[in-house]
């Protein structure tokens, strides 16, 4: 079997910042369908068990390619959160138009993936936490993509600070949220609020998964300590079309961790690529 190939690129933000995305396929000269898979809150393209991950999809026939969101505070040749301004000027709009800039990059015959490798009329979407909206919204304004699976998935954006946080986060125009694995004081500046406000339907997480017509996967694990199981429960009582899948075990990161140093995927992890991979494949089979 042919070794995996991967090829780093930086692409540009619409909004002032590099990014940089990597892809890992099987060069066997045949055409393979593409899985793009986007990270969640204060993750990263290289957290923990993603790079096993990648080259799981990779060995599965996929041309798998993942980015670093382009304000998600690493720096374009980084590997961890080190750019805190950057983080504290994210928001949910930049996110969606990076994923769309890599979309318009992957279907346009970017020079990295040679043509006979990649089959771009068939895009398929992963989403991990945050990520998970994203890909959701994104789906949603986005004809590329032929399905999508979310990966414990948050269900809605406007549930997320009490009042009394919001009052004082518009007062101080900044909030600072503890990153326990690197405790780091972590920005979170008002114009996150602001953009959502003046965007909303764009950022409306139920009304795209309603109006979403292409196959859905909805994965969650049932231990998630981080956005409880009922998340998946809600999103699946929007789209009753959508296949719902528990992990009796799974937790948010299903067994992964960052640094990761194991040579073999989490058995959870495994678990919930396995059935994409499946649902992806099953969806191909039927066009």
């Amino acid at each position: 079997m042919p070794m995996i190939l991967r090829k780093d690129f930086l692409l540009s933000s619409a909004h002032g910042r590099d990014f940089a995305v990597d892809a890992r396929w099987l060069p066997d000269g045949q055409a393979k369908p593409v899985v793009v898979f986007v990270h969640g809150f204060k993750g990263f393209k290289d957290w923990g068990h993603f790079n096993l991950l990648a080259d799981y999809f990779a060995h599965h026939g996929f041309v798998f390619v993942k980015l670093n969101l382009s304000h998600n505070g690493v720096e374009p040749y980084g590997d961890d959160l080190t750019n805190l301004e950057a983080f504290g000027n994210n928001n949910f709009c930049i996110e969606l138009d990076d994923v769309g800039t890599l979309l318009a990059y992957l279907k346009n015959n970017p020079a990295e993936i040679p043509a006979q490798e990649m089959e771009a009329d068939y895009i398929f979407l992963i989403g991990h936490s945050r990520g998970g909206g994203l890909v959701l919204l994104k789906a949603a304004e986005a004809a590329e993509v032929t399905g999508v699976a979310t990966w414990s998935a948050i269900s809605d954006i406007d549930q997320r600070w009490s009042p009394e946080v919001m009052e004082r986060w518009k007062r101080d125009g900044v909030q600072y949220i503890p990153n326990v694995r690197t405790g780091q004081q972590m920005p979170l500046y008002y114009q996150l609020v602001e953009n959502y406000q003046a965007n909303r339907n764009r950022l409306d997480i139920p009304n795209a998964v309603e109006k979403l017509q292409i196959p859905l996967l909805i994965l969650h694990g049932e231990q998630d300590e981080t956005l409880p199981v009922q998340m998946a429960h809600t999103l699946h009582a929007l789209n009753p079309f959508a296949e719902l899948h528990l992990l009796p075990e799974g937790d948010h990161s299903f067994g992964g961790r960052h640094p990761y140093e194991q040579p073999e995927l989490p058995g959870l992890a495994k678990a919930a690529a396995d059935k994409t991979i499946q649902f992806f494949q099953t969806t191909l089979d039927r066009l």
